[in-house]
């Protein structure tokens, strides 16, 4: 390997650790950004490197994502898709939403009063637009109909 790509390689580190000290990063999304700077090739070895060292971990990744857009009152089906996006696995999006399944309802129900009051939507045009926006926020017709119901 000659210097200059040494060097090559020590620069897609370094915007790499750039990134991720700024916050997590999946793999992918870092390829995808760092691919516009540098070398594909280059930046899959140092992202490589990275992920060796637990710089990079898409689990971590994966735990930070999900916290943060539960705590903004997102539900799992938007979180999934976003992550989808990001070029996460399915399967590693599955362990994070499933281990806090409980909290969904829960969350859907705190994010309904948040916006809406506590009470049950007056007629069925207030339950359809209160529907819709819990289904835009990501949560599922099982979780949006008990946060609709009023009841604790």
């Amino acid at each position: 390997m000659s210097a200059e790509a040494i060097q090559t390689v020590k620069d897609v580190r370094r915007a790499a650790m750039d990134l991720l000290a700024r916050r997590e990063h999946g793999f992918t999304e870092l390829a995808r950004k760092l691919s516009g700077r540098f070398p594909r090739e280059l930046v899959i070895e140092a992202l490589t490197r990275l992920r060796e060292e637990r710089l990079q971990s898409d689990d971590r990744f994966v735990e930070c994502y999900v916290y943060s857009r539960q705590q903004r009152g997102y539900g799992p089906v938007r979180i999934k898709s976003e992550l989808l996006q990001k070029g996460v696995d399915s399967e590693l999006i599955g362990q994070y939403l499933l281990e806090q399944d409980d909290h969904w309802d829960e969350l859907a129900k705190e994010v309904k009063e948040r916006k809406f009051g506590a009470s049950a939507p007056r007629d069925n045009k207030e339950r359809a637009r209160q529907t819709r926006f819990l289904a835009q926020r990501g949560f599922s017709m099982s979780q949006i109909y008990p946060a609709l119901s009023g009841k604790n």
